[in-house]
């Protein structure tokens, strides 16, 4: 399935009070893979930037003010979307946002039944824990060492890697034996942590023969001469 993750920056909180979109971007998945495909803009909000906005993402009024409108890029976007279900973090955030800008184009707008909240997710799986972004990625030890300030494209692709955690997470790996080094590989190469490798306790015991005795092979070779007609000698 065709999922498209994504994350807005915005010069405020709400669209109702005239507040824009300036950035989105949005990560590719198929199966909970994702495919390597990205789409990320900046958009001229025709606006001043507060400066508390500014703080979070960094985003300047005079860096955002030769980037493309909304409308002039809109379909760029939408075709990227396609019809696929859209993840977000505090999904009705930049619901809002998207489908304000779309508005303003006179586009029609994203249906919510396409919604698919992180959020939400994370207070059904961890309730009374942190839900923040950055508190997701040290629960699941993502690295967001390199998130300095908010950023769109960045924040999807660690929202990307945390969807996958809320969904249950990734098999470590499908092989079952041990490298040669008996270091914990996999015959496919992957490594598995030290504290999921399953090592023996207690004493060892002798291998059982499993092997027919000359009684048992007599036994079975008078039973075999009971059965009329068998099939194996036709």
């Amino acid at each position: 399935m065709r999922e498209i993750i994504f994350d807005t920056e915005t010069t405020g909180l709400d669209p109702k009070t005239g507040d824009r979109m300036v950035e989105i971007g949005c990560v590719e998945m198929v199966n909970m893979v994702p495919t390597g495909a990205t789409y990320h803009a900046y958009y001229n909000p025709e606006r001043d930037m507060p400066a508390g906005a500014e703080a979070v993402h960094g985003l300047s009024a005079a860096f955002l003010s030769d980037k493309p409108l909304f409308c002039d890029s809109a379909q760029e976007l939408l075709d990227f979307l396609g019809d696929a279900p859209l993840v977000a973090h505090n999904a009705g955030f930049d619901f809002g946002f998207l489908n304000s800008e779309l508005t303003l184009c006179e586009r029609e707008t994203v249906s919510m039944d396409r919604m698919v909240d992180t959020v939400a997710l994370a207070r059904k799986k961890h309730p009374g824990a942190k839900l923040s972004l950055d508190a997701l990625c040290s629960r699941y030890g993502i690295d967001r060492s390199h998130r300095v300030k908010h950023g769109a494209l960045l924040d999807a692709e660690l929202l990307a890697q945390v969807y996958v955690e809320l969904k249950g997470g990734r098999q470590i790996g499908l092989g079952l034996a041990a490298d040669a080094a008996g270091a914990g590989g996999t015959e496919a190469g992957t490594s598995v942590p030290e504290n999921l490798i399953r090592k023996a306790t207690g004493p060892r015991r002798e291998p059982r023969p499993h092997a027919p005795s000359e009684a048992e092979l007599a036994r079975h070779a008078e039973f075999m001469k009971q059965i009329d007609t068998p099939l194996w000698s036709s």
